[in-house]
């Protein structure tokens, strides 16, 4: 039986798997989501920045693009320059994915209408978070994130 860890990334991430930590589910076959404006985990620096324009900050490890008031994005990169995390945010009143564009499926809010969802993808080597905070003009946070196989 093959082993997985999260591999660590920035401290909202770290926040997205707190609050997504309750939230897991076992994981369908194949992802609906896999990606953002066509970069998807593996994808090079190059080719992330060409799909995604000119970050706002940028280094060797990771890049922080912001695309309007509501939308901005964190891409964080491998050793080898490759994507491992892309992490969407979206702000209030937007044009964020709904849970369902983003696993296929509904997911039930909470009472207080917040809602998180984590889901595996083992074979295809990522997981999806999905989180929602409560309020009217709430935040959503999307990632995708590469897994680890342990030796």
């Amino acid at each position: 039986m093959k082993m997985y860890r999260v591999t660590s990334g920035p401290l909202f991430v770290s926040i997205i798997l707190l609050f997504a930590s309750g939230a897991r589910a076992q994981s369908p076959q194949k992802p609906v989501y896999a990606g953002y404006k066509g970069v998807m985990v593996g994808t090079s620096m190059t080719d992330a920045r060409s799909k995604l324009g000119n970050p706002r900050d940028k280094s060797d490890v990771q890049d922080y693009f912001v695309f309007s008031d509501n939308e901005s994005a964190q891409v964080l990169y491998d050793n080898d320059k490759t994507v491992r995390v892309i992490s969407v945010n979206y702000l209030g009143k937007s044009s964020a994915p709904t849970p369902k564009d983003v696993f296929g499926l509904d997911v039930e809010p909470k009472p207080d209408g917040s809602l998180n969802k984590l889901i595996r993808y083992p074979k295809a080597g990522f997981w999806i978070s999905y989180l929602k905070t409560s309020g009217n003009d709430p935040m959503i946070v999307v990632t995708v994130q590469k897994m680890a196989i342990e030796p």
